[in-house]
């Protein structure tokens, strides 16, 4: 399986693995990486276990941060990279939903069996290129199945979020739940709640900029976690639109489609905003929607929109950034209508909005899951290859200093000038420098 890999990243993993085998330890690698490689796939992070305690490793190893010492985590940094090398251990009961009360260093095997899901529940011992498997955790992946490590129940009293963790996991590796496995969850639903919001938004945000983003959803429609933790959004369903923009169906297909064709960003905070802008930007629909004689309308469906995003986001702990940047996709996703018949100067501002790369892919999501057409979309492409920066951010002629020496006062008027005057220039009336300073005292006493 490891052959003929040369990987930086795996390359010093090894090395962990090796020098704690040398100093009398096991150690292996553990969990996502192992499933990677079963897969066939390359992983992207390494975890390793071993029956070294903490201060074992600290010793060993020359560059370590004790991030979770009380449960045997460790840090060691090896070359340019960082791994998590725990102890085996085995818990206690969990108190909290999330960590147990205490932990007692055990086995290869225990550490194996308090894990949540048996194809995360793999060692490897990457010397020998062995995979050593208590859980079936191989069969599972062949299968393409999500179970849980022992009884459902008792691995989701430990930590409820592995419920969304399951639903996260068969979306994006396109596996199946296992059907004990789901009842169980469905059953507990409503305790997803018990789990911090930011943890829950931590979840959603691996969830929506994955693969597999709107079988997340449909999993956890089915599964009744949606409409704890979401309830907005289940509520989309039958929401019927004009079939002329619309074909496609209802809001909730709509913005089911737009999570489908999410394209994968190297930003992972500009993945994070476009992915809630396009499971929100429509999200004010249902306490819209009206239907007379000419047809279905959403009149103030945006500026509703924006309110009900703004709920969602602050119960789920988004920082104000986050929710400004959000809210503000959604404010602006419905004026790309009007973009051809924009005058020179507001086109420019709208153009040179920040982040406007996100708001031009937003369109291009909401059209493809929708009508299919992208003329806007190309039209605002064109005028930015078109247009220099110089067109979009026109060099001040005159400034504050010039308007104080011909006699104009500071204060809001001047701002108001500045402002008119920039207009001038986006527009393309007012070119040089005596254009505008004839343009302000045309305009305005001193």
């Amino acid at each position: 399986m490891l052959k003929n890999q040369d990987d930086k990243k795996l390359k010093h993993a090894k090395i962990i693995v090796q020098m704690l085998k040398e100093a009398g330890f096991e150690a292996y690698f553990v969990g996502g990486c192992v499933r990677d490689f079963v897969r066939g796939i390359m992983p992207d992070d390494y975890d390793i276990v071993t029956s070294a305690v903490p201060d074992d490793v600290m010793d060993l190893f020359g560059r370590t941060y004790a991030i979770g010492e009380k449960f045997g985590v460790i840090r060691v940094v090896e070359g340019e990279y960082a791994y998590e090398v725990a102890t085996f251990r085995r818990d206690d009961k969990y108190e909290d939903g999330r960590r147990p009360r205490k932990v007692h260093y055990s086995s290869a095997r225990e550490d194996v069996l308090r894990r949540d899901f048996t194809i995360n529940g793999l060692l490897m011992d990457p010397e020998k290129n062995e995979v050593i498997d208590y859980v079936a955790g191989r069969a599972d992946i062949e299968k393409k199945i999500i179970r849980t490590i022992g009884k459902p129940d008792s691995r989701f009293e430990e930590d409820y979020l592995r419920m969304l963790r399951a639903v996260r996991f068969a979306a994006n590796l396109d596996y199946e739940i296992e059907p004990d496995t789901a009842s169980a969850i469905e059953k507990n639903a409503s305790n997803i709640n018990k789990i911090s919001a930011e943890r829950i938004q931590e979840e959603l945000n691996k969830i929506m900029t994955c693969e597999g983003a709107r079988r997340a959803f449909e999993l956890m429609l089915q599964t009744k976690i949606l409409r704890q933790i979401l309830p907005e959004i289940e509520k989309m369903r039958g929401i019927e639109q004009p079939k002329r923009f619309h074909p496609e169906g209802d809001v909730w297909e709509h913005t089911m489609r737009m999570l489908k064709l999410l394209p994968r960003l190297e930003d992972r905070h500009e993945a994070e905003i476009l992915a809630w802008a396009a499971l929100l930007h429509d999200i004010g629909k249902p306490q819209t929607r009206t239907e007379d004689e000419q047809g279905v309308h959403f009149y103030g469906h945006v500026k509703r929109g924006e309110e009900i995003a703004d709920s969602i986001m602050r119960s789920l702990r988004f920082s104000r950034r986050q929710r400004e940047m959000v809210l503000n996709l959604i404010h602006y996703h419905m004026v790309f209508m009007n973009v051809r018949k924009m005058r020179p100067g507001r086109l420019k501002r709208f153009l040179r909005m920040p982040y406007f790369n996100l708001h031009l892919e937003l369109h291009r999501l909401d059209c493809l899951a929708s009508h299919g057409m992208l003329d806007n979309y190309e039209f605002c492409r064109q005028q930015l290859e078109k247009l220099a920066a110089e067109d979009l951010y026109p060099r001040r002629l005159i400034n504050g200093h010039d308007l104080i020496s011909i006699g104009y006062e500071p204060g809001k008027t001047m701002g108001l000038i500045l402002q008119k005057l920039e207009n001038e220039q986006l527009e393309g009336r007012i070119k040089t420098r005596d254009e505008a300073l004839a343009f302000v005292e045309a305009h305005w006493q001193k």
